[in-house]
């Protein structure tokens, strides 16, 4: 019996996805919006998602169509038809461009101060290849790995993949990386993502992850990358020409006394009922690697506590660690995929309530906000008033950690800039007097300034605990 073809990747962007087959299965309209919006939101999926994981007698509603392919309710309905002219009119290109330029501008390409308040420096330089924002965890965007197997409307690091360099994070070389962990002691975590560092070729990544083992860098505890081919490609661990060399490559750095750790992206439970994505994850535990499952909570897409449950439930059994449900940042057609914050909580409690211990390691919904990582702990009602009990898992001010704080309920809110304090205080523990913006300084005037204050230093309590739970959280990023 002749064994079967690995499967190739094939991947479709806008200039080819009418070679797909499905293409002829989309109404005019549906292809129209992928054809319009993708020219400012990025598009690119694979023959294996378009095959395996979308069910195409539920379109446009299948919950993996909505994550990769762009809908026209993505863009405001004045700036579509503006859009669709000029692309349907064959308009100038720098007219296009420009428009294009602007629409994308105007949805926060870098949330949570990415390029305002991450960047670290080294010897006055800052390192464009890498972020710094809390004391523990450094990420590292290899330019081999800034693009993915597919695209995910919803991206939050949509700029790295188009076309805008003045945005985007990029290291050609681990030089700079190492010499700046040489520097940081107290670092103890590198998070090597993207885009996605599994589209590089084992050879290519291994050149990364090596500088990493050695004994002047024995601060380094933890190796993670994020990646989503555990969904959108799993044959990148079992078919592909270098799939065993990959699981190769971390067996070794287990042997070198490191957790290799795979932060596996997942958005529904059925990216893990394919065979080849269980056989996947089978084959990176065994090589002594953790994989653990993280997600953002989308609108259109994972509202069902039911999947989420079912997703949990399955990576426990093939020996994943379910870890983080995000809620959706402030950035890209944020409009579009956000729910409100109550809303959030009540689909993470019933779906926490419907698995075991083992699956409740979980951690959600989790704010990752200009300030560090805000979980949503729930709603009560304290001294006759109701509020969101929230704290901080992740802080760029670690005093911050653990510390319990309250925000009125409100149930149209849908991100932390949208809570106000509870119990009449005009800010929160961690603020600061000062002007009300966001950390690009180009949104409503009604968001606050939040300054940051050096660690260890001792906060006034206005809407938080009065003194710091001394319990840590792992840093993620």
């Amino acid at each position: 019996m002749t064994p079967a073809t690995p499967a190739k990747f094939k991947p479709y962007t806008r200039q080819t996805i009418t070679h797909a087959r499905q293409w002829e299965w989309l109404t005019p309209d549906l292809q129209e919006a992928v054809q319009v919006v993708s020219h400012v939101l990025p598009f690119r999926t694979n023959e294996y998602v378009l095959d395996q994981l979308i069910d195409w007698n539920n379109i446009p509603d299948d919950p993996i169509y909505r994550l990769v392919f762009p809908h026209r309710d993505m863009l405001a309905p004045r700036d579509y038809a503006q859009l669709r002219e000029l692309v349907l009119g064959n308009a100038n290109p720098e007219a296009l461009a420009a428009l294009v330029r602007k629409l994308r501008l105007q949805m926060n390409p870098h949330p949570a101060g990415q390029m305002t308040h991450n960047v670290p420096h080294l010897d006055g330089v800052p390192l464009r290849g890498l972020q710094h924002k809390y004391k523990e965890t450094v990420l590292f965007f290899p330019s081999a790995g800034q693009t993915c197997h597919a695209y995910c409307t919803f991206c939050f690091r949509w700029p790295q993949f188009v076309g805008m360099d003045d945005l985007k994070f990029d290291a050609r070389e681990s030089t700079e990386l190492a010499a700046y962990l040489k520097t940081q002691p107290q670092v103890t975590d590198v998070l090597i993502t993207g885009g996605d560092p599994l589209v590089m070729n084992t050879r290519s990544l291994e050149a990364f992850i090596e500088p990493l083992l050695a004994p002047e860098l024995a601060h380094i505890q933890n190796i993670r990358i994020g990646t989503k081919s555990v969904a959108y490609w799993p044959q990148r661990f079992v078919s592909d020409r270098d799939a065993d060399d990959l699981l190769r490559l971390f067996e070794r750095v287990v042997a070198a006394g490191k957790n290799m750790a795979i932060m596996g992206h997942y958005n529904h439970a059925v990216e893990l009922r394919q065979e080849v994505a269980q056989q996947a994850v089978k084959r990176i535990v065994n090589t002594g690697a953790t994989l653990r499952m993280q997600g953002p909570l989308i609108r259109h897409i994972n509202e069902d506590p039911k999947s989420w449950a079912e997703l949990w439930q399955t990576g426990v059994r093939l020996g994943a660690i379910p870890y983080y449900m995000f809620v959706e940042r402030d950035t890209g057609p944020h409009d579009y995929f956000q729910l409100p914050l109550v809303r959030a909580h009540e689909i993470f409690q019933a779906a926490y309530q419907m698995v075991s211990g083992l699956a409740r390691t979980v951690r959600g919904p989790s704010m990752s906000a200009f300030p560090g990582k805000v979980v949503i702990d729930g709603v009560v009602t304290i001294g006759g008033e109701k509020v969101f009990a929230l704290q901080f898992l992740q802080a760029r001010n670690p005093d911050w950690v653990r510390r319990p704080f309250y925000a009125r309920f409100d149930p149209h809110a849908t991100w932390l800039d949208d809570l106000k304090p509870a119990f009449g205080h005009d800010k929160f523990f961690f603020e600061e007097d000062g002007g009300s913006r966001s950390e690009q300084g180009h949104t409503p005037s009604d968001r606050k300034v939040i300054q940051l204050v050096p660690a260890g230093s001792r906060l006034s309590s206005n809407c938080g605990a009065d003194t710091a739970d001394t319990a840590s959280a792992p840093s993620a990023a």
